[in-house]
């Protein structure tokens, strides 16, 4: 089974289109979606979807480069949308220091905020990593985020990170960039991660992978990151789908 564990379908350039999206997913063999959130103004539109959509599913968090959005209210907001049966996971969630190195300690802050809804309410942490890799592992190692499950999303760490992710309980998440040429590193995750701790997903309408690299991403190309991580580790198309699919199943219980 293709699951596509994180896509921003919600968009405002999916919105005339959702239906269609969805449809093209499932003519791809992929048979469930999940949305996650990054700041409190779309959550609504997620619930609304997932509840409009037997198979997309959601989640809800502040992403690090929406801080400002983050308040009590807000939190109290995650904290609700969190009871919804739909709502599957705590995410998009993280640290950035690509973008903004102003804010480090805030980010962190947060991040801890945030780890902690998540283990109050039993639900796994779907993680923004960019640049940040010692920090955002030691938080979630100190806060034992692994209790209720963590996705490293869109993994862009060596080999040997991912495997002290791995070793810690995480599961990696790998998108389009395993399929470009000269991505190297993602390659060698997806090769050496075990395959019991992968995930598939798209980043869209980012990420988008080969053969249709510069265009829009959707959730039906995640069809091709199953297919370049089984080309690279030597096994069928089915074993990938149907092991990150299992994965994907147990962990968001979806």
């Amino acid at each position: 089974m293709l699951i596509d564990t994180h896509t921003h379908i919600d968009m405002e350039n999916f919105k005339d289109r959702f239906d269609e999206v969805i449809q093209t997913a499932k003519e791809y063999g992929v048979e469930k979606v999940v949305i996650p959130g990054v700041e409190p103004a779309g959550f609504a539109r997620i619930v609304e979807l997932c509840e409009n959509y037997a198979n997309v599913y959601g989640a809800v968090g502040v992403h690090p480069e929406e801080l400002n959005s983050y308040s009590e209210e807000a939190e109290e907001q995650i904290k609700q949308y969190l009871k919804h049966p739909k709502i599957v996971a705590l995410g998009e969630v993280g640290l950035d220091y690509y973008w903004d190195k102003s804010q480090i300690e805030k980010q962190k802050e947060i991040f801890e905020r945030q780890i902690l809804i998540a283990k109050e309410v039993g639900k796994p942490i779907l993680v923004h990593d960019r640049e940040a890799h010692q920090d955002s592992f030691e938080i979630l190692k100190r806060t034992k985020a692994a209790d209720v499950g963590v996705v490293m999303h869109c993994f862009s760490g060596s080999p040997e990170f991912a495997m002290e992710c791995v070793k810690e309980g995480f599961y990696i998440a790998l998108g389009g960039v395993v399929t470009f040429k000269n991505a190297k590193k993602a390659k060698e995750v997806a090769k050496i991660v075990p395959l019991e701790k992968l995930l598939l997903e798209t980043d869209a309408p980012y990420m988008t992978p080969v053969p249709f690299r510069g265009k829009e991403n959707q959730p039906a190309y995640v069809k091709f990151v199953a297919q370049e991580i089984a080309d690279i580790r030597g096994i069928s198309f089915e074993e990938v789908a149907e092991v990150t699919g299992a994965n994907a199943q147990k962990l968001l219980k979806i």
